[in-house]
Order: C-alpha cells, then sequence, then structure tokens
C-alpha cells in the first residue's frame, strides 16, 4: 500500500506534475520525432543556410541548412538515452559499493570510502575530459564515462543508509537466526536504500544530461553528424549576433529537460521522504 500513498503525495505537488509533464513531452517528441517532423536531421543544403525560423522551418536552420527542429527531437533521443543510462551504470556501482563499504565497515568501508573521496577531489567536467580524451570518443564511452565519473556520491550515499539500517532490529534478528550476509543484504538493506537511490538517481540525470552537452560541445562527445544538442550550441557560438537561433533553440532545449528532470527528482524526494507516524 506504499505505492498510492507516495502517488498521492507526489501528485500534490504542482511543480513535480510540471517537471512530469515536461519530461513526458519531451519522451513523447523524441519518439515520434520521424513522424513530427520529415525533415532528414542529417543532411543540409547550403541554400537554406542559417534560414530563420519561418513557417517552413519552425525554428530555423543552421549554417549548413539541416532543420533545427528535426535535429533537436532526434537530438533529444541521446540526451534521454545518455542521462538514463549513465546514471543506470552510476547506480549499479555506486549501489553495490555502498552496501557493502556499509556492511562489513572497517578497512573495507575505509579503502572503498578512500577511494571515492579521490574521485569527488577532481572537478566532474576536468575528470570527464581527461577520461573522453585518453579514448575514442563513441557514445558507448561517453554512457560508460558519465556513469563511472557519478559512482561515488550514490556510493556515499548508500553507504549512509546502510550504517543506520544494519544496526536495526530486523537486521540483527536475521543474523542471529544465521541469515548469510548476502540474504542481509539483498533482503532486509538493498530494500530500504532504494528510495534516497531513486531520488538521488533521478537528479542525476540532469547532471548527466548536462555532462554530455558539455563534453558534445568540446567535441569529445557524439561525432558529428549525429545529432547532439551540446554540439548543436558550439554551432551557433560564433553566430550569436547573425543567427542566434542556431544556439539558442537546443540551449533552450538543454535547460527546459534538465528543469523538468530537477522537478520531478525534487518531487520524488519529496513524496518519498519518511514521515513520523
Amino acid at each position: 500500500m506504499q505505492a498510492p500513498r507516495h502517488w498521492r503525495r507526489f501528485s500534490r505537488d504542482r511543480w513535480a506534475l510540471i517537471g512530469l509533464g515536461i519530461v513526458t513531452s519531451l519522451t513523447l517528441l523524441a519518439l515520434a520525432a520521424p513522424w513530427i517532423t520529415p525533415a532528414d536531421p542529417l543532411r543540409g543544403s547550403l541554400v537554406n543556410s542559417l534560414r530563420a525560423p519561418s513557417r517552413e522551418f519552425w525554428l530555423g536552420t543552421d549554417v549548413q541548412g539541416r532543420d533545427l527542429l528535426a535535429r533537436l527531437l532526434f537530438g533529444a533521443r541521446l540526451s534521454l538515452a545518455v542521462g538514463l543510462v549513465s546514471q543506470t551504470v552510476a547506480s549499479l556501482i555506486g549501489v553495490a559499493l555502498g552496501l557493502v563499504a556499509g556492511y562489513y565497515g572497517r578497512w573495507v568501508d575505509g579503502a572503498l570510502m578512500r577511494l571515492a573521496d579521490v574521485t569527488l577531489a577532481f572537478p566532474s567536467l576536468l575528470l570527464l575530459i581527461a577520461i573522453a580524451a585518453a579514448v575514442n570518443p563513441s557514445l558507448p564511452v561517453v554512457f560508460v564515462v558519465i556513469g563511472l565519473v557519478g559512482w561515488a556520491g550514490m556510493a556515499r550515499l548508500v553507504r549512509g543508509e546502510v550504517l543506520t539500517l544494519r544496526v536495526r532490529e530486523y537486521v540483527q534478528a536475521a543474523r542471529a537466526l544465521g541469515a548469510s550476509d548476502a540474504r542481509i543484504v539483498w533482503r532486509h538493506l538493498l530494500p530500504g536504500v532504494m528510495a534516497p537511490v531513486i531520488v538521488a538517481a533521478t537528479l542525476g540525470v540532469g547532471g548527466a544530461i548536462m555532462a554530455e552537452a558539455a563534453l558534445s560541445f568540446v567535441g569529445l562527445g557524439a561525432r558529428p553528424p549525429t545529432p547532439s544538442w551540446g554540439a548543436m550550441v558550439a554551432d551557433g557560438r560564433d553566430l550569436l549576433r547573425v543567427a542566434p537561433w542556431v544556439s539558442l533553440m537546443p540551449g533552450l532545449a538543454i535547460g527546459l529537460t534538465v528543469l523538468g528532470v530537477n522537478l520531478v527528482g525534487d518531487g520524488l524526494r519529496d513524496a518519498l521522504e519518511v514521515r513520523p507516524a
């Protein structure tokens, strides 16, 4: 009976519903991109170079004459995929290491948390650029790199939750009854940390989208001519006076998407918060 109660809390949050509407609309538009716009996002024409928004080109065209609406919609697929896949990678690594560190403690906890501290000590963007530059830039690399950089915060969050859960009566009872460590972690500790993990992972999707845009902006993300919002912003940075829509449209898309994801994350945090009866 927990899910209906959490949903009622979430549905009473107007801003969370607005964020959910933004994310849902963007997802549907990305999935329906081939039917919404017949234009090829990869093919341009110099005849249509830097066309301003009009009835023919709703959001204008870039310097190569490619339709910006088509590139935005197909680029949304990449941004959403990066956010979901990279956060899945970060969550799997962070939850696993956080559970191990919090449950076993002692030198295991110390070693894993020092590794997390080292990871968190580096500026995330610089670490992303360094790792991405060291290998051949490609979409799978971007997915994994962003996930690897983001595991440390998740691990520390899970470890803190496990430190409080492992002294609870039901965990002590399971240990006294001879339950194995794997069973205790899987059946008793993991369910207890899922609420903060869901919230942190949701909020992390927005950060992952921003990270992918930053990598693409500096040329270390998706390879051209794959539509990427960060690369589209970079394409128009020298055209802000003559064709501001080239950078403005993808920039607005990034901001709106991250805003929507963060509103959903804030709503989930409030809905899943444990409150006294």
